[in-house]
């Protein structure tokens, strides 16, 4: 399960208490974006994926909050989609 190295260090820092939290991903563009400037509900994703680095939404926060519900409401977090074929990152602050 991806969330596993995550959550490990996250048990630790839980017991000292975390008050907010923010995440940044950083990933591969997807297949709902387009590869050409054209029209999408979402402005940000009508750029052209090979070309732009893309700041959109990420369910990551949400997805640690399942593994440590303590962290529900917590976290908040950003994802950019950058133009290469394979990579994902993840920071936590």
């Amino acid at each position: 399960m991806w969330l596993y190295p995550l959550s490990m260090p996250m048990v630790t820092v839980e017991d000292e208490g975390i008050i907010k939290g923010t995440m940044t991903t950083t990933h591969s563009y997807t297949g709902d974006q387009r590869l050409l400037d054209a029209s999408h509900r979402d402005l940000r994703r009508a750029r052209a994926a090979a070309l732009n680095i893309v700041p959109t939404s990420t369910g990551a926060a949400k997805a640690v909050a399942l593994v440590l519900p303590s962290l529900k409401g917590k976290l908040n977090g950003i994802a950019l989609r950058v133009p290469t074929p394979n990579v994902s990152t993840l920071q936590r602050t």
